[in-house]
């Protein structure tokens, strides 16, 4: 399954359970030790007032969610908050085709830049789609840093 057969739809209030376990299992994917994962438990939970408030959406595979993103923020900076593919569609090509969807909607909502406090593993990923390292941010534990990442929107084309 690659791409071409995903779909994507707004997150609703119920689907945060489900978006909560791709994004612990996404997070798993890069092998971190169980202490770690505990300590990271809350930010990674996607809860129903999360998804009420803020713009998220999911990529499916027939109904199942197999990945999705989340921004926070107004006006013409975002950060982004959650994205996630469930670890047995990684480079599949979804990461793409919903960076790409991500993007559209920001282009659409007026949206000039995005800010990504990246995983060291996704670095990579958001430097290919175009992102740029413009420094770098605390994390947790105590003392962990994160590759502060800008995403400037395309404008629309003619």
């Amino acid at each position: 399954m690659g791409a071409a057969a995903i779909r994507f739809r707004r997150a609703r209030r119920a689907d945060a359970e489900r978006l909560t376990r791709v994004a612990h299992a996404a997070k798993r994917y890069w092998r971190y030790p169980a202490p770690l994962m505990r300590g990271w438990r809350a930010a990674l939970t996607v809860t129903p007032g999360f998804v009420a408030r803020h713009p998220v959406w999911c990529a499916l595979h027939g109904a199942v969610i197999v990945g999705f993103w989340a921004v926070s923020g107004h006006g013409r900076v975002r950060e982004l908050e959650h994205f996630w593919i469930e670890p047995r569609h990684i480079r599949s090509g979804i990461g793409r085709a919903l960076f790409a969807h991500l993007s559209g909607r920001l282009r659409a909502m007026r949206v000039r830049q995005l800010d990504i406090a990246s995983d060291p593993h996704a670095e990579g990923f958001y430097r290919r789609l175009g992102a740029r390292r413009v420094g770098d941010v605390a994390s947790m534990p105590p003392g962990r840093r994160l590759p502060l990442l800008r995403f400037r929107v395309p404008p629309r084309r003619g």
